[in-house]
């Protein structure tokens, strides 16, 4: 016969004797804890001196209790909840000379604003409908994927944790008209995991395919891989078009030796200030890479941040009144 299903008192039974074992000195403790969510949970939190310093040097113990505790909680069922709030008083004298473990409040609650976006939420969907009306609006055919990886994530997605690597093949809609641009389609899509209302990296990259000698099947093979890399190296970086908001221009990259003559790629915000709306949490600015020659960059100041001067004069003898 089994019993009640494990509650509330049942939590602060167990946690009073695991946060009994406080560092010397401590008074109190708080800490809070999310459920799994998304493949995601956190717990926060520490113990306090009496001026309220924290003093924990071995914080994983407690965390390690508490984990266990709201994983129990979970396990039983009975009313929704996702976040977890525990608080841990010691004795007061003289009970404290008695080696007590102290008191113990654990509450649970429901707090929809940090429920996360899962694989099924209608935000990713919505993010490349917003894209590519953008692309459209402008002129441009998609023309399906020069590149993209289908391997799914840890939730079954393709959608993020790698949605720039999709690069979308655009063309003119003047089928007479010449030119291809290559873009990423999804560092603008929202983070899944996580509650937060951000466009991922708020930005996307477009490269205008360069001319040469090879077929143009090769330079979209070539141009669109190292689209991916930048797309790369952008979600790294997260702030990316922030500094090039900044500084108008920024070296951003070298080139592999396939991409000769040119050497480096420069981010820039898109000539005509171009910014993709209607996205899910706002609109976000569309960025080129502009692959340069080593010439271009002559003279630059390796100290200045992203040798902004040089980038920023570069292209400033480039002719990109043609938009993207």
């Amino acid at each position: 016969m089994t019993g009640p299903p494990y509650g509330i008192a049942d939590a602060e039974r167990d946690l009073r004797a695991d946060l009994g074992h406080a560092p010397a000195g401590a008074v109190a403790g708080a800490w809070s804890a999310t459920t799994m969510q998304a493949g995601y949970s956190d717990i926060s939190g520490g113990y306090t001196d009496a001026a309220g310093h924290y003093l924990d040097a071995e914080p994983r113990n407690a965390f390690a209790a508490i984990e266990a505790a709201v994983g129990r909680l979970v396990e039983a069922g009975g009313s929704p909840f996702n976040r977890v709030e525990i608080r841990w008083t010691a004795d007061r004298f003289p009970l404290s000379l008695l080696g007590r473990p102290g008191r113990v409040r654990v509450e649970t609650s429901f707090d929809p604003g940090i429920v996360p976006r899962g694989p099924e939420d209608p935000a990713y969907e919505a993010a490349a409908a917003a894209r590519h009306r953008f692309w459209e609006a402008r002129d441009r055919r998609v023309c399906g994927y020069a590149a993209q990886d289908h391997h799914a994530n840890i939730h079954g997605q393709t959608k993020w944790f790698g949605p720039h690597r999709r690069i979308l093949l655009l063309r003119p809609a003047d089928k007479a008209v010449e030119g291809v641009v290559l873009a990423t389609d999804g560092l603008s899509t929202p983070w899944a995991g996580i509650p937060d209302p951000e466009n991922g990296v708020a930005c996307e990259v477009a490269l205008r395919l360069p001319q040469g000698e090879v077929a143009e099947t090769e330079r979209v093979r070539l141009w669109a891989n190292i689209l991916i890399s930048l797309g790369d190296r952008v979600s790294d970086g997260y702030r990316v078009a922030r500094d090039v908001g900044k500084h108008g221009a920024i070296l951003f990259s070298r080139l592999p030796a396939e991409c000769a003559p040119f050497e480096y790629v420069i981010l820039a915000g898109a000539a005509d200030g171009a910014a993709i709306p209607d996205l899910p949490f706002g609109s976000v600015p569309l960025l080129e890479a502009v692959p340069v020659t080593a010439a271009e960059m002559a003279g630059g100041d390796p100290d200045e941040a992203w040798e902004a001067s040089t980038a920023r004069a570069a292209l400033a003898r480039r002719d990109r009144s043609a938009p993207l």
